[in-house]
């Protein structure tokens, strides 16, 4: 597989975002389980003997997916697994949207966070697959030089700040919604 011709310094800043993001929703869904667990079965795309086991199993590869993106060695691996996390979780997503259950939480955020199911999921999603893309490429070959660091420190501070605006403005909506009606 061909990579990209991009700067080294974009494809590290994108992977240690997607990383972040990866490793926060893993440790969220791994620190309340039967929060996740229920939010896996509300979703009714699974037979009930199998949701335990997606819900313990989906965490730890979005965990292991989020390490790989790290490592120069791994990187091919974190994206291939990236892909797939956000693969099943914007298709379930989207299943959901399809047949109409959109009161249900989307099982991303935790014990603390309730977003409900919106196709502004999926766009995310998909946006975050942009940028799993961008983050497992390996870059142009040229040399980091230690500038370059405080620059993939810079632009993964901005990804994660976009996201998390993003989410933000998503969990706000449907109250936004409410107060004017």
């Amino acid at each position: 597989m061909d990579t990209l011709a991009l700067d080294p310094v974009l494809a590290r800043a994108c992977g240690a975002a997607l990383a972040v993001v990866l490793l926060t929703g893993a440790w969220q869904k791994l620190r309340d389980l039967a929060v996740f667990e229920a939010s896996v079965d509300i979703y009714r795309l699974l037979p009930e003997a199998l949701v335990p086991l997606f819900a313990r199993a989906f965490p730890v590869l979005e965990a292991l997916a989020g390490v790989a993106l790290l490592f120069d060695t791994t990187r091919a691996a974190g994206l291939l697994m990236s892909l797939a996390v956000l693969g099943v979780a914007t298709a379930g997503v989207i299943a959901n949207l399809l047949r109409g259950h959109t009161e249900i939480d989307c099982g991303c955020g935790g014990a603390e966070g309730h977003t409900t199911l919106t196709w502004a999921l999926p766009a995310r999603n998909t946006l975050l697959l942009i940028v799993a893309v961008l983050g497992g490429q390996d870059g142009s070959g040229r040399d980091l030089l230690w500038i370059d660091y405080l620059s993939v420190a810079g632009g993964t501070l901005a990804l994660l700040g976009i996201y998390a605006a993003a989410n933000q403005l998503m969990a706000n909506h449907p109250r936004l919604i409410q107060l004017r009606n």
